[in-house]
């Protein structure tokens, strides 16, 4: 299956390297390889997942919005699940899709998931990808931006300064335009999703969660001093004080750029903007649709089980510290306890040997 994802992938590749203008050639076929080069690494890795039980449940649920939605009734999006950590998932232009396990684990129905593939098959139907590249190379291309680069290497003092604030506002408004498509994205899979039998208030509570997604007391806060104190090497308290974060550096006194900054960091900006575009139109939904309509026991299995992979897949990515938290947590929930413990065990032996060799970062 990933050959055949994989074989899509780079046929597409071609389409689009053999669509190239010359004009402005080269940056595109530099974006276009980047691009790809991304794509490929998720279908030759270990990290997207072909497990039957888990991808036959993934097309099942996609195969409910696409029969519901004409439009994309033929789509050929190759949607999986992947391993990875982070809480997101992407639609990367060719119609590679991803859930990552770090954003399933959180969910807490189907309908949510069903948001969430709508949302990303919306962004490859609009073509946000596409689009989004052939902005960024006729800006950096345009006859303005050209210009202000021309003046600023004649500069001699503040040179450096000027270009920073040039590079920063554009980077800015190219995340302005991202966030445009956000919000287009939205109420297409809004669109997609009421036709589907789900219920569509899942849309608020995807979005209330993305909000907060970033906040690491989502999880039941680990009984560290438990896990860590040893008789010959007591836990320190200091270890696990508060630093103060970024976020309370900031008050309401910041110029809209620092706001712009500070919202930058979520992994998922702008969510109560979004909720609030979508709310009137949520509210539109003629009949009282359901949480769950595929199969809700392997839906709350894959969750547990999607955690042990995605706490397997960052040992195998060298992310030590992060395989070791979700390994305590593991051991912390009694469940699957000889994975937890073995996991947790593993990860400390593999942190000695790198302090050992001088290899810990």
């Amino acid at each position: 299956m990933k050959k055949s994802y994989l074989d899509e992938s780079n046929r597409k590749k071609g389409i689009l390297l053999a669509s190239i203008d010359k004009k402005n050639g080269a940056d595109f076929k530099k974006i276009y390889e980047r691009q790809f080069k991304e794509i490929n690494q998720l279908w030759e890795s270990e990290r997207s997942v072909t497990a039957p039980l888990a991808h036959d449940y993934l097309r099942s649920v996609v195969q409910k919005i696409l029969s519901a939605n004409k439009e994309i009734s033929k789509s050929d999006a190759r949607i999986v699940f992947s391993r990875d950590w982070w809480p997101n998932a992407y639609s990367m232009g060719d119609g590679s899709i991803a859930i990552n396990a770090g954003l399933f684990i959180y969910l807490e129905n189907e309908a949510e998931l069903v948001f969430i593939l709508c949302h990303e098959l919306a962004h490859y139907y609009l073509d946000h990808t596409g689009s989004a590249i052939k902005k960024y190379v006729e800006t950096v291309n345009s006859e303005e931006f050209q210009k202000e680069l021309k003046r600023l290497s004649k500069t001699q003092y503040g040179a450096n300064k000027q270009l920073e604030e040039l590079t920063r506002s554009f980077a800015f408004s190219s995340r302005r335009h991202t966030r445009e498509n956000e919000v287009a994205a939205d109420m297409m899979a809004f669109n997609f999703m009421k036709k589907t039998g789900y219920d569509c208030n899942a849309i608020r509570s995807c979005l209330e969660l993305l909000d907060k997604i970033d906040d690491s007391l989502l999880h039941q806060p680990l009984a560290l001093q438990q896990a860590l104190n040893f008789t010959e090497y007591p836990f320190k308290n200091k270890w696990v004080q508060k630093q103060s974060a970024i976020f309370s550096q900031m008050d309401d006194k910041d110029t809209p750029l620092e706001k712009g900054e500070k919202d930058s960091l979520k992994t998922h900006p702008d969510c109560s903007k979004r909720i609030s575009l979508l709310s009137d139109s949520i509210g539109t939904q003629s009949a009282p649709g359901k949480k769950f309509i595929v199969n809700e026991n392997l839906f709350r299995q894959l969750k547990k089980d999607f955690f042990m992979e995605m706490m397997e897949q960052c040992y195998r990515d060298n992310n030590l510290s992060r395989n070791l938290y979700f390994s305590l947590q593991l051991v912390q929930s009694g469940e699957n306890l000889p994975v937890a413990v073995y996991s947790a065990v593993r990860c400390r032996n593999t942190i000695f040997e790198e302090q050992k060799n001088h290899k810990l970062g």
